[in-house]
């Protein structure tokens, strides 16, 4: 997908755009014609908290927040400028203290979009890869197109892109980053690719708090943009952490560490079968109306049969070069 075009315009209407950044007012951006609070807050822990989207305004993911001393860590973005500064709004409802951190998990949209509305003092801190994906058109090629008529579809949704600046963050890492906000320690760490060639969990080791991104979620994630290989061995390492509570991208928090273990049996036998997909030269069309996981209804209940998205078996059939 040629990008270019898109950044070109997207610049263009982001020229457009009020100022006044610091002052977190929604209503300097598109989509953002909503009643109520954007945003219910759970706390997880003492100054910890998982932010999920009420529906009054188009959220695609969870946000989570990190109380310290003297500052405030936010992990992922949000999907939209406008959905950014209803959190950083909101967020005074639980503390004045100011966001001094962000933290990108990964690149996708729905993660990062809201980047731009953070002023220049704000460090925003993700893995080089996501980086690149940002800074180079990523966050709104295939995986953004695949989800355009579900935020058309949604109140605000399309509108909440429009004067849209990928921002990539301002801080990178490689595999450890630790933060020492207060008396709190805060790890940044990456284990290798996953659901996305860049996925950074968020670790508290006091605490025992796993903030894992999209990398281990409840349910089944998106796989359009994975390496189930390597998100395996990933997992792997992932369980040398010792955590009670996982804080995930989509759902609420969890304390199964055996979703691991589910989690990589299914990409398994996700790989085994699209590689038999592949080898009876099935279009992905055929392979993803074929191919049944019904074994795994038990830790994933949303598998209610045969089917798989498309978009998976796409992926797994590039990653293998499977041309039926």
């Amino acid at each position: 997908m040629n990008t270019r075009p898109i950044i070109v315009l997207l610049t263009l209407l982001a020229c457009q755009m009020p100022p006044a950044l610091a002052q977190w007012d929604a209503r300097n951006y598109p989509g953002s014609n909503f009643d109520g609070p954007a945003f219910v807050f759970e706390e997880v822990a003492a100054d910890i908290y998982q932010a999920r989207g009420t529906g009054n305004l188009l959220v695609g993911s969870n946000t989570a927040i990190i109380v310290n001393d003297d500052d405030v860590v936010v992990i992922d973005s949000s999907i939209s400028p406008a959905a950014a500064t209803a959190l950083a709004r909101e967020l005074k409802t639980i503390t004045d203290k100011p966001i001094r951190y962000v933290i990108n998990t990964h690149f996708h949209f729905d993660h990062a979009h809201g980047n731009q509305v953070y002023p220049a003092d704000v460090q925003i801190i993700g893995h080089e890869f996501t980086h690149e994906m940002l800074l180079n058109g990523g966050s709104i090629g295939r995986t953004y197109g695949r989800f355009t008529d579900w935020m058309a579809s949604e109140p605000g949704g399309a509108e909440s892109q429009e004067g849209l600046i990928p921002t990539p963050p301002n801080m990178t890492l490689t595999d450890k980053l630790t933060l020492y906000r207060g008396a709190r320690e805060i790890q940044l760490l990456f284990f290798g690719r996953g659901h996305t060639g860049g996925d950074v969990v968020v670790y508290l080791p006091a605490e025992k708090i796993l903030f894992s991104g999209d990398l281990l979620l409840e349910s089944m994630p998106f796989m359009g943009d994975g390496f189930p290989t390597d998100w395996i061995d990933t997992l792997e390492r992932l369980k040398a952490l010792e955590f009670d509570t996982v804080v995930p991208g989509h759902g609420r928090p969890f304390s199964d560490r055996e979703r691991i273990g589910h989690l990589q049996s299914l990409l398994a036998q996700l790989w085994e079968k699209t590689g038999e997909s592949c080898k009876q030269s099935l279009s992905a069309e055929q392979a993803a109306a074929q191919i049944d996981l019904s074994d795994h209804t038990t830790a994933f209940p949303q598998i209610s049969g045969p089917g798989v998205p498309i978009a998976t078996v796409e992926r797994y059939y590039e990653l293998r070069g499977c041309e039926p």
